[in-house]
C-alpha cells in the first residue's frame, strides 16, 4: 500500500471535470489497496507519491513535492489547457512536465503534442464512468444535451447558434447542463434561451440529475475549441448516446478518426447541417450510434482502473 497525494486545482465543491476525474481515480486508486488524499495544494505530510492533475495550475505542489522528496515518484496527469495552451507557452507548466517522473495524457493522440523524450515517459489512460441505465427519450422532441460548463474554450453557444439556423418545423431542442464562473457567460444563456427558445439553460445540476438527464438524450454535443480527453464523451458512450464532436484531437481522439458525427471547429453551419441529418435520417443516427457502441469498451472502469495500476506499477517497482 501506498500514501498517495491526489492534487487537483478544482475545488471539493466544484463539479468540474478535474474534480470528477480526482475523486473517480481516488476510488480506483483505493480499490487497488493505496491510501489517497485528495486536495488544491500539496500540505506537505508525508506521502510516497505525487499524483497531479495540470502541469501549470499545480505547479507549485508539484515543485515542493519535488524539491522536499527528490526520489520520491511524481505523476502529473496533463488537462486540455496544458496539452493544447500552456505547455507551448507557460514555464512553470514546462518545469512541472519535466520535474515529473512520468506523465498521463486522457486520449491517445495527446501523445503527438509532446516532444519526443516526454512521450517516452507518457501513459494514455481513457476515462471511465459509472455505470448509466439509458432512459427513454423525451416524445415530441428531438432532445440533443450539452454537458459543459460556460467556458470561452468549450464554445458553449454553438449549438444554440446552430439551432438557431434549423427551420421551425424541426423538432430538435437543446439542453444545455453546465455552470457559469463569468457572469457576463450566464447572461448570454439567458439571451439565448429569449431568442432561441427550442435552447434551454438549465445551469449547474447535481450529478445524478445531469447523468439521468444525459441518458434520456438523442444526441450529446460536445463543442470545445480544446480538450484534453473530455469525460463526458466518457459518460456519453458508457449512457449509449451517440456523440456529435468538433473535430479536435482530444475528440478524435476518444471516437476515432473515422467517425461521422464531428464538424468543424466553429461552424455553427456544419453543425447545423449534423444535427439535421441526425433528426431526419434513422439510418444516419443508427450509424453513430453502432460507432459509439464499439468505442464504449474502451472506457470502461476496469481498463482505466488497469491503466491506472500499470502507472504506479512503472514509476514504483525499478
Amino acid at each position: 500500500m501506498m500514501k498517495i497525494a491526489l492534487i487537483t486545482p478544482a475545488a471539493a465543491t466544484s463539479r468540474y471535470g478535474n474534480r470528477n476525474t480526482a475523486v473517480r481515480w481516488a476510488g480506483l486508486l483505493r480499490e487497488l489497496g493505496h491510501q489517497v488524499s485528495i486536495a488544491e495544494h500539496w500540505n506537505g505530510r508525508n506521502a510516497d507519491l505525487m499524483l497531479a492533475l495540470h502541469a501549470r495550475r499545480s505547479h507549485d505542489s508539484i515543485a515542493r513535492f519535488a524539491e522536499r522528496h527528490p526520489q520520491r515518484p511524481l505523476l502529473l496527469a496533463l488537462t486540455g489547457t496544458d496539452l493544447y495552451r500552456d505547455i507551448r507557452e507557460d514555464a512553470n507548466a514546462q518545469e512541472s512536465m519535466a520535474l515529473a517522473t512520468r506523465m498521463i495524457v486522457l486520449q491517445p493522440l495527446g501523445l503527438r503534442e509532446l516532444s519526443p523524450p516526454l512521450r517516452r515517459k507518457t501513459d494514455v489512460v481513457l476515462q471511465s464512468c459509472e455505470a448509466i441505465r439509458r432512459l427513454r427519450p423525451l416524445p415530441g422532441c428531438f432532445e440533443i444535451v450539452v454537458s459543459g460548463h460556460l467556458r470561452d474554450e468549450k464554445d458553449p453557444f454553438r449549438g444554440a447558434e446552430a439551432l438557431s439556423l434549423l427551420p421551425a418545423s424541426s423538432r430538435i431542442r437543446i439542453t444545455h447542463i453546465g455552470g457559469a464562473r463569468d457572469p457576463a457567460l450566464a447572461r448570454e444563456a439567458r439571451q439565448w434561451m429569449k431568442r432561441e427558445p427550442r435552447y434551454q439553460w438549465l445551469d449547474e445540476l447535481p450529478r445524478a440529475r445531469a447523468l439521468a438527464t444525459l441518458a434520456r438524450a438523442r444526441l450529446m454535443l460536445i463543442s470545445s475549441k480544446l480538450e484534453g480527453g473530455a469525460n463526458v464523451v466518457s459518460e456519453a458512450l458508457t449512457a449509449g448516446v451517440p456523440v456529435l464532436a468538433s473535430r479536435i484531437p482530444g475528440n478524435v481522439g476518444l471516437l476515432g478518426k473515422d467517425y461521422r458525427g464531428f464538424f468543424p471547429v466553429g461552424n455553427s453551419a456544419a453543425l447545423a447541417r449534423l444535427m439535421a441529418r441526425s433528426e431526419q435520417s434513422p439510418d444516419f443516427l443508427a450509424g453513430l450510434q453502432a460507432a459509439c457502441r464499439r468505442q464504449r469498451r474502451l472506457v470502461s472502469r476496469s481498463n482505466e482502473r488497469r491503466a491506472l495500476r500499470a502507472v504506479i506499477k512503472a514509476v514504483t517497482e525499478k
